[in-house]
């Protein structure tokens, strides 16, 4: 199956934009292997993986609601041999990486998420 990674860039921001954990979790296959530094940091798993999809729905789950204002706004969709990595910007101006690659169905298989270590303020470059 071709993947339109475009499409998937625009299905996977609006799932997440619209913070409902069912649409996010039905971009995933269901033996999804998800690595985060946030399921660390949450205690989740030593390791920062989840390992299924009723793992990755907890983890969706409880998150949402510690973050009300949750918003990506895009910034690059660079494609891959394999797969693609979205960047993107978050509520709290942080630049995130998430890599992805996909099973034949055109979910996603193999998620890899990753943070900037502190916020990337934004340029004013005037009237544009």
């Amino acid at each position: 199956m071709a993947i339109n990674y475009e499409q998937q860039a625009a299905d996977w921001y609006e799932a997440w934009n619209s913070r409902d954990a069912q649409n996010i979790c039905d971009l995933y296959a269901d033996d999804l292997v998800f690595t985060s530094p946030f399921i660390r940091k949450l205690g989740l798993s030593e390791d920062g993986a989840l390992t299924d999809i009723q793992a990755f729905y907890a983890y969706v789950s409880n998150m949402l609601p510690r973050i009300p204002n949750l918003r990506f706004e895009p910034v690059a969709n660079c494609i891959g041999v394999q797969g693609h990595t979205l960047v993107y910007r978050n509520q709290s101006s942080h630049i995130v990486t998430e890599t992805f690659e996909y099973n034949d169905l055109g979910l996603i298989r193999l998620a890899n998420a990753a943070f900037s270590t502190a916020p990337i303020k934004r340029k004013n470059y005037g009237s544009r």
